[in-house]
C-alpha cells in the first residue's frame, strides 16, 4: 500500500485500491554523461501538467474518467546508482505486486533499469520498446557499468537478443552499432516501422521506455544530451498511443526532461503531454 503525494500528475488522485495505474518518480542523475538536470524532471512534470487540459481531442478521452494514482518522488540517494536503482526496482514491485501497472518518470534514462528488473522478475518474456536519440548499448561508459550510456545492454542481459527494439536511433559509437546487429532490432532515425512491430508482438508483455531526447531538439531542447535530426511531436504522440493502446504494455517510463536547459518550460510541456496521451491511451487506466 502506497501513500498519496500531495502534488499529483493532473487528475491523477484516485485511491491506491481503485488504481490500475500508479505513477512514481525517480530524480536521479549522476551518471549524465554532458548536461545534468534530469532529477528535477519529474517534479517538473508534476507540477506543469496544471497546464494540460485533462480531456485529449486526439483520443477523446479525459484523465477525469481514469483510474490513476501517483505516489510522488522517490527520495533517491544521489551519487549511488546501486541503491537507487534497487529503490526504484522495490517500488516497481510493490505496484506489480498489487497488480497495477507501474509508470515512471525520470531522471536520467539509467532510472529504466530499476523498474525494467521488477517487470522482469515478473513478465520473464517480456519485450522493450525503445524510443530514442541513443542506443544506450555500451558495456560501459567512463569505466562505469551503471550509465545512462549503458541502460540498454544492462536490460539486454537480462533479456537475451531479439526482445529490445529500439527507434529513432541516431546517435552511438560504432562499437554499439556494430554489437547491436547481432544482438538487438535497431529501426534507425525514424518510427515509421513500429505498427508493423507492434502487430508483430502480439500479445507478449511489453515495456515502453521513452527517452524525450528521441524528439528533435527544435521542439524539445530542455534534454542534457541533445540530438539534431529526431522526430516530431506527433510523430510521438502517434506511436505512444499506438503503443499503450494496441500492445500488452506491463510497465513504461517517460524519461531525460532537463527542465533548467528549457526556460521557456516547451520542454516541460511537452512531456506533460506525452505522459497524458500515454495515460489515456493504457487499458489498465480506464475506469
Amino acid at each position: 500500500m502506497l501513500n498519496k503525494n500531495m502534488e499529483t500528475f493532473l487528475c491523477c488522485d484516485s485511491d491506491y485500491e481503485e488504481a490500475g495505474v500508479v505513477l512514481f518518480g525517480a530524480p536521479f542523475d549522476s551518471t549524465t554523461s554532458y548536461r545534468p538536470g534530469t532529477r528535477f524532471g519529474s517534479a517538473a512534470i508534476r507540477r506543469e501538467s496544471y497546464g494540460l487540459e485533462s480531456f485529449s481531442p486526439y483520443q477523446e478521452r479525459d484523465l477525469l474518467d481514469c483510474r490513476i494514482f501517483d505516489s510522488g518522488d522517490i527520495e533517491l540517494p544521489f551519487g549511488n546508482p546501486t541503491r537507487a536503482l534497487s529503490m526504484i526496482e522495490e517500488r516497481a514491485a510493490t505496484i506489480l505486486q498489487d497488480g497495477k501497472l507501474p509508470f515512471l518518470t525520470g531522471g536520467e534514462h539509467l532510472v529504466t533499469l530499476g523498474a525494467f528488473s521488477a517487470v522482469y522478475d515478473r513478465y520473464p518474456d517480456v519485450h522493450i520498446l525503445h524510443f530514442d536519440a541513443h542506443a544506450d548499448l555500451r558495456q560501459e561508459y567512463l569505466g562505469s557499468e551503471l550509465s545512462h550510456a549503458c541502460v540498454l545492454r544492462r536490460c539486454w542481459e537480462k533479456t537475451g537478443d531479439g526482445r529490445i527494439h529500439q527507434f529513432g536511433i541516431r546517435s552511438g559509437d560504432r562499437d554499439e552499432f556494430l554489437w547491436g546487429k547481432d544482438h538487438v532490432e535497431t529501426h534507425r532515425f525514424t518510427l515509421h516501422t513500429l505498427e508493423e512491430t507492434v502487430a508483430r508482438l502480439g500479445d507478449v508483455p511489453v515495456y515502453l521506455t521513452v527517452d524525450l531526447d528521441v524528439l528533435d531538439p527544435s521542439v524539445f531542447p530542455g534534454t542534457g544530451t541533445p540530438e539534431p535530426g529526431g522526430v516530431s511531436f506527433d510523430d510521438l504522440r502517434r506511436a505512444v498511443t499506438l503503443v499503450c493502446s494496441r500492445a500488452h504494455v506491463v510497465g513504461c517510463d517517460v524519461n531525460e526532461l532537463s527542465p533548467p536547459y528549457d526556460p521557456s518550460g516547451i520542454s516541460t510541456a511537452a512531456a506533460c503531454k506525452i505522459v497524458r496521451e500515454m495515460l489515456l491511451a493504457l487499458p489498465q487506466s480506464r475506469g
